[in-house]
């Protein structure tokens, strides 16, 4: 069964070519503008669900390792968001509810939305003040529904790309790596050194 399957080593090279590809396309300008919403922001929460919630959840810890004020949706010590607050919203379709509904809130409460995304034309994407397009899925499978919840409940995953499989899905991956250089960025910015890193990480777990 295994001497079918493709070599390993093979597969993550076809994924680290997709990422590059993605890397290439990513529009500049509206990675700068991301870069300077998380610099002006009085703090950062994050939210996403499923595979884009880790990825979410991975970014806010690297922005509290570098000194910002960060926080995740939905955990019990998040404080309440208000006005200079920045939300970071992680959604390939930019149409799970969930994360839609949180994304409401903020806008009613008059803080910044910022979207990492495969689909800018979505219903986050018209509530956001940035938008970050991470490959391109233009709600390509119409069939497919919109909730997230649904789409785990059903296999159906929108963000999966044919080219891609069976890797899995390409937005959550290239998305951890955008936020990983997002973060890169941001320390050279603030001229973060190592032990200043260091000095946030956990020592109690």
């Amino acid at each position: 069964m295994r001497q079918e399957c493709s070599s390993i080593a093979d597969l993550m090279l076809l994924m680290a070519s997709s990422i590059e590809e993605v890397a290439h396309a990513i529009n500049q300008e509206d990675a700068g503008r991301f870069l300077d919403e998380i610099l002006n922001a009085k703090r950062i929460y994050v939210a996403g669900a499923g595979r884009s919630g880790l990825v979410a959840k991975a970014f806010a810890q690297r922005l509290m390792h570098l000194g910002f004020e960060s926080y995740v949706i939905g955990e019990t010590i998040t404080p309440a968001f208000g006005l200079g607050d920045v939300l970071v919203a992680f959604s390939g379709s930019g149409e799970t509810q969930s994360v839609v509904d949180v994304c409401e809130t903020a806008r009613e409460i008059g803080g910044k939305i910022c979207l990492i995304t495969a689909t800018p034309s979505s219903h986050i994407g018209r509530m956001a003040d940035c938008i970050v397009e991470i490959g391109n899925n233009r709600l390509k499978d119409t069939d497919i529904p919109r909730d997230f919840e649904i789409r785990q409940l059903t296999g159906q995953y929108r963000s999966v790309s044919q080219s891609f499989a069976p890797l899995g899905t390409l937005f959550e991956t290239a998305a951890l790596v955008f936020s990983d250089a997002i973060i890169s960025a941001l320390m050279e910015v603030k001229h973060c050194t190592v032990e200043e890193l260091r000095g946030r990480l956990a020592n109690v777990q």
